[in-house]
């Protein structure tokens, strides 16, 4: 999982509330486990004007001018801004795969669905929980200012402009200090499990020294 330590770019306003994980990617993409190419599908119902499936070429179908990410002034966007709720709906993992894989590392919200909160975690997604009144300051600001770019920093636990177009923007996010461990080292359940690797080692050679006889070989 890559190391999440501070990023600057460009955040794009999701101005809806209640965002389900099959708007985030619908359930004909479903089919793949594997965590890439899901990026293309992203809102894809919102973002074209046709009905997607799986294989399809997307730079051949008709996209939806008015959907926010297809806005130019928002390409290359790594930080998303959404309402209330955001992820809620059903527990598909590929929601963070899809969001990870079109760019989004950043997604900042009043609220999340518990279980696509957790799943950011695992796929090297940061959620941040903000009061609303402070979402709405950032919705304000970047709607207002083409380009506007947020600095986030993990380290720090703050969110700044980074343009300079408000130097008094100075907010602190809270998190859970374990989860921020994991980001920053670029940890997820496997990278976890294997810095006690010689732990791990250690105690299979003891069990093999106690009771050799559970790993001989079956003739």
């Amino acid at each position: 999982m890559e190391k999440f330590t501070k990023i600057s770019a460009i955040a794009v306003p999701l101005d809806r509330a209640n965002v389900d994980t099959d708007a985030i990617i619908p359930k004909q993409f479903l089919k793949s486990i594997q965590r890439s190419g899901f990026g293309p599908n992203l809102f894809d119902e919102w973002r074209y004007l046709d009905h997607g499936e799986p294989g399809m070429d997307n730079s051949q179908r008709v996209v939806n001018p008015d959907f926010i990410l297809n806005k130019s002034r928002y390409k290359g966007a790594r930080i998303l801004l959404a309402r209330g709720n955001f992820g809620c709906g059903s527990s598909r993992e590929h929601a963070p795969w899809a969001l990870e894989d079109y760019g989004i590392r950043v997604i900042i919200a009043p609220s999340f669905a518990d279980i696509f909160y957790n799943n950011c975690f695992k796929n090297g997604l940061l959620p941040i929980i903000l009061a609303e009144t402070v979402v709405d300051e950032l919705f304000q600001l970047v709607q207002a200012n083409e380009g506007a770019q947020l600095t986030v920093d993990l380290q720090q636990q703050k969110i700044f402009a980074a343009d300079k177009i408000s130097n008094e923007l100075d907010i602190h996010f809270e998190l859970d200090q374990f989860r921020r461990h994991c980001l920053l080292e670029g940890l997820d359940e496997i990278g976890l499990t294997l810095e006690h690797a010689d732990d791990i080692r250690a105690y299979e050679q003891k069990q093999k020294n106690l009771t050799p006889w559970l790993f001989q070989s079956q003739v």
